[in-house]
């Protein structure tokens, strides 16, 4: 991990994380109290965080003027680009990814058995991706491990195409510079994250939306304090300075704020 200005942190931290489960979903219109409800008061910990080495989680949401943020207009994280109000995000203890998401193809199959899904949604995009690294604005900020128990006011996902030719590993290493920027800017933690590329069969019981783009692409995770509309210049920045070094495009770039757990804030301006 590394700290301010690319500063190493030294030792590894007893709680690692090792995968993120990243779910993206639009309740039908209609129905966004009822899937706030079941999601928050049902599926949030009997389909996520009962189950095994699944040791943080968190939802998000977007609101129309947030969506209206987004960039750019067409996207392969999202469509269209304003697709996904909700995002729930996990975490996975490392070296027991495979124990946890065994146990969650099963849950998900017995919850629908027991009538414990909901049918009036729409992934824009779920999937799994693999932890690389976090960057902090603050020697010693909030560890990535606890940013979703951290009362961060914003979420900023970004999503990013290695340049043609090149590789997810060439690309998180000509970010740097840019993301020590985006730090130095005003945002508190930015983590890395790579498509984890599924084995198996294994079907989901519902459409999951959007693949996303290429499997190199680099997915990064931004927390910060406050809004996240006072920090949208910087990401903009981010992305076109990123674009002018040649290394890759930004191909996603939306904010979230926090959900107000146990209330059905939010589900009027969604749209």
């Amino acid at each position: 991990m590394t700290g301010a200005a690319g500063e190493s942190r030294n030792g590894d931290p007893p709680v690692k994380i090792g995968r993120m489960l990243f779910t993206m979903v639009d309740p039908n219109r209609g129905h966004e109290v009822a899937y706030n409800r079941w999601y928050e008061r049902d599926h949030f910990y009997a389909g996520c965080l009962v189950g095994p080495w699944l040791f943080a989680g968190k939802r998000w949401v977007a609101t129309r003027a947030l969506k209206d943020l987004r960039f750019p207009e067409e996207s392969p994280f999202a469509t269209p680009v304003d697709a996904g109000s909700y995002l729930s995000i996990y975490w996975v203890h490392a070296g027991h990814e495979d124990e946890h998401f065994a146990w969650a193809r099963q849950q998900v199959y017995w919850l629908y058995g027991q009538g414990r899904g909901f049918s009036e949604r729409t992934h824009a995009h779920t999937k799994m991706y693999d932890f690389g690294a976090a960057h902090y604005r603050q020697p010693d900020g909030v560890p990535i491990e606890l940013a979703l128990d951290h009362p961060f006011g914003g979420l900023v996902v970004l999503s990013t195409e290695p340049a043609v030719g090149s590789s997810h590993e060439a690309l998180v290493v000509a970010a740097a510079p840019h993301v020590g920027a985006l730090l130095h800017e005003g945002m508190d933690v930015v983590s890395d994250w790579r498509l984890h590329l599924e084995e198996g069969d294994f079907k989901a019981p519902m459409e999951l939306g959007a693949e996303g783009g290429t499997d190199d692409r680099l997915v990064q995770l931004c927390f910060l304090t406050g809004s996240p509309e006072r920090l949208w210049p910087a990401v903009r920045r981010y992305a076109e300075s990123l674009a002018a070094s040649g290394a890759g495009t930004v191909s996603f770039a939306a904010p979230f704020v926090p959900t107000i757990v146990g209330t059905d804030t939010y589900t009027d301006a969604l749209w």
